[in-house]
C-alpha cells in the first residue's frame, strides 16, 4: 500500500509548505502539488497524475477535503475514481476514511460546507463589488501587457497600437 499525498494552493502567492510538512508527517510515501484553483478539477495535471497513479489498496492522502475540491460534484467524482481504483481518501485534519459508509458520508458533508464556502466568499465579493460602484470607487480590474518581447520589428510599435486601442498602459520591457 502506497500512501500519496496531494498538496493545493489557489494562487502563486501562497504557500505550499505547511500542507506538504502535515503530509510528510502522515507518512505519505509520494507527494504531489500545484498552484491551482480548487473551483473545479479541469487543468490540475498533478491531482489527475496522483488519480491516474493510484492502485488497490493505496491510500490519498490531503489535509483537508477543500483541498481536493471546491464543489461537491468534483469531489464526488473524485470519490467515485478513487474507490474504482481500491483506494481510499483520507485527510490529516479531518477525521475520516472513504473505507467505511461514516467516512462517505463525512466526506459529503465537508464538501457541501466547502462549496457553501465558496458561495458566501462570492457572494461578499460581489456585495462588495455593487457597494463600490455605487460610490463610485471601483475600477474593475486594470489590465497592462506585460510579459511581451517588443524587441525586432515592429513589435514595440504594434504593442503600442495594441495598448491603445485597448485603453491600457504598457510596461516597460
Amino acid at each position: 500500500m502506497t500512501t500519496i499525498g496531494y498538496a493545493r494552493v489557489s494562487t502563486t502567492d501562497q504557500n505550499l509548505e505547511i500542507q506538504i510538512a502535515a503530509l510528510k508527517a502522515a507518512g505519505c510515501d509520494v507527494i504531489r502539488s500545484e498552484k491551482r484553483s480548487g473551483a473545479s478539477t479541469t487543468g490540475r495535471a498533478e491531482l489527475q497524475t496522483v488519480l491516474d497513479f493510484l492502485r488497490k489498496g493505496d491510500c490519498l492522502m490531503v489535509t483537508r477535503i477543500d483541498r481536493l475540491a471546491r464543489s461537491i460534484g468534483d469531489l464526488q467524482d473524485i470519490v467515485r475514481a478513487v474507490k474504482a481504483k481500491g483506494a481510499t481518501l483520507k485527510a490529516t485534519e479531518q477525521p475520516f476514511d472513504t473505507g467505511n459508509i461514516y467516512g462517505e458520508l463525512t466526506v459529503n458533508l465537508l464538501g457541501c460546507f466547502a462549496e457553501f464556502e465558496t458561495n458566501l466568499r462570492k457572494e461578499r465579493q460581489a456585495e462588495g463589488i455593487a457597494k463600490a460602484k455605487a460610490a463610485g470607487i471601483y475600477k474593475g480590474t486594470e489590465w497592462c501587457l506585460v510579459g511581451l518581447n517588443p524587441s525586432g520589428g515592429n513589435a514595440g510599435r504594434k504593442l503600442d497600437l495594441i495598448a491603445n486601442t485597448l485603453k491600457r498602459g504598457r510596461v516597460a520591457f
